[in-house]
């Protein structure tokens, strides 16, 4: 066993090498692990507990904060945007059409995930998705540009009822992308289809105006 001011390294029966700490707290004895040997050397083990002494000498316990900045990072994780608009997918997707579905999540993980996925959903701004937007809109793709505004919106006004957010700010971005070109498409006869029509219609969560409008 290695000690150097409660620093030493434990071997386990197995074999194992942890460097731990041993400090003290209003007189509790505690313990933490720095590492595993040699990943860690000794170097940085000392290092490590220089860095818990002075978390010490501010009246803070190593231990404790540990734990809250392991569960600070949960926390984040779990309200990233990539989580919860995962989540708002497999809530809603078994109401819509399977092509329907497909093309949202294909959208989200191809041209949104990559640059947002990871953001904390409060924390991300306008300036951010539009940012995003762009880059669709550089390849040729305005449609599907308006289209993932659209899908981001729905993402965070689930997760504004779902306590996760306050705000929309996809909402703020209402004219700064121009108008898509639109399509005229042919009648739809085949009654199969018109009813996987009427199926996309109910599951539309967009706008009061386009609900009444479709």
């Amino acid at each position: 066993m290695y000690d150097t001011g409660g620093l030493y390294l434990e071997i386990a029966p197995s074999g194992g090498k942890w460097w731990r700490l041993k400090y003290r707290v209003d007189g509790k004895e505690k313990r933490i692990s720095l590492g595993v040997y040699p990943d860690v050397s000794l170097k940085d083990a000392r290092e490590k507990r220089d860095t818990a002494r002075k978390q010490l000498a501010n009246d803070v316990d190593p231990g404790e904060h540990r734990k809250a900045a392991k569960s600070s990072n949960v926390l984040v994780g779990e309200n990233s945007f990539e989580v919860i608009a995962r989540e708002w997918f497999v809530k809603f997707a078994p109401n819509w059409v399977e092509t329907h579905s497909d093309k949202i999540i294909r959208r989200l993980e191809r041209d949104v995930f990559p640059w947002l996925g990871k953001r904390p959903i409060q924390e991300i701004t306008a300036p951010e998705i539009l940012t995003v937007l762009r880059r669709i809109e550089e390849r040729g793709a305005l449609e599907t540009a308006h289209r993932a505004l659209q899908n981001c919106s729905q993402v965070f006004r689930y997760a504004i009822a779902t306590g996760r957010a306050v705000r929309d700010p996809a909402a703020d971005l209402r004219g700064a992308l121009p108008p898509a070109r639109v399509k005229h498409h042919a009648s739809i006869t085949d009654p199969k289809l018109i009813g996987a029509l009427l199926r996309a219609i109910k599951g539309y969560e967009g706008s009061l105006v386009t609900k009444c409008a479709l």
